[in-house]
């Protein structure tokens, strides 16, 4: 079993990066349209940067649904390895 801390702060960063998804993608739309004028890109450089650096999807890591363990995780099923085996051996 993972951290408890560790699995809360993974959650907080889901969290986070669903509330400022929408604004992250509208600034950097702004920062990658070369038509712009450079003041207004750079402006929008500088709102990108005052948001958390943990709503980004980057920083959010795959855990085990059920025992919080990070490594060895299927995407699809998002049961780790060992958990998967132990549910098989048991028959679920």
């Amino acid at each position: 079993m993972a951290k408890t801390s560790s699995i809360q702060r993974n959650l907080k960063r889901i969290t986070l990066s669903k509330k400022f998804l929408k604004k992250r993608q509208m600034l950097k739309k702004i920062i990658k349209n070369k038509k712009l004028p450079l003041t207004e890109r750079f402006e929008a450089q500088l709102k990108l940067a005052k948001i958390p650096r943990n709503s980004a999807k980057t920083r959010i890591r795959n855990r085990c649904a059920i025992t919080g363990r990070p490594r060895g995780v299927y995407r699809k099923l998002k049961i780790s390895r060992i958990a998967l085996r132990d549910l098989a051996s048991s028959g679920q």
